[in-house]
C-alpha cells in the first residue's frame, strides 16, 4: 500500500478520529473544521466517479456529470483495478445500508 509509507501516530491519530464519528452530521462537522472546502470536494468527486466507473459509465459521462479530470477518472480505475478494493468496498457498504433503509421504508408503508 501507498499509505504505508506515512503510517505513524499522527496517520492513527486521524483515523481513529474518523472511525469515532456516529453520524452524518458529525462527519459534515469534521470535515468541515479538517479539510478545505476543495479537498471535500475533491475527495467526494473522486467516490463518485469510482461509483461511475464501477457501473459502466464512460469517461466522457464522467467527465460531464462530475467535472473529473481524465488523470483523476483514470487514477481512480487504476485504484479500482489495481488497489486495495476500497472503494468496492465502501461503495457496496454504502449500497446495502440504502438497500436497508429502503427495506424499512417499504415495510413501514405496508404496517
Amino acid at each position: 500500500m501507498q499509505i504505508d509509507k506515512l503510517r505513524g501516530r499522527e496517520l492513527d491519530q486521524l483515523f481513529k478520529a474518523i472511525l469515532s464519528l456516529r453520524d452524518l452530521e458529525e462527519c459534515y462537522r469534521f470535515f468541515d473544521d479538517l479539510c478545505t472546502v476543495n479537498e471535500i470536494q475533491a475527495l467526494a468527486q473522486r467516490l463518485e466517479v469510482a461509483r461511475m466507473l464501477r457501473e459502466g459509465y464512460t469517461y466522457h459521462k464522467i467527465e460531464t456529470e462530475t467535472g473529473a479530470s481524465t488523470a483523476t477518472i483514470s487514477r481512480v480505475k487504476r485504484c479500482l483495478n489495481y488497489g486495495n478494493d476500497a472503494y468496492a468496498m465502501a461503495l457496496d457498504r454504502i449500497k446495502e445500508e440504502q438497500q436497508q433503509e429502503e427495506k424499512e421504508a417499504d415495510e413501514a408503508v405496508t404496517d
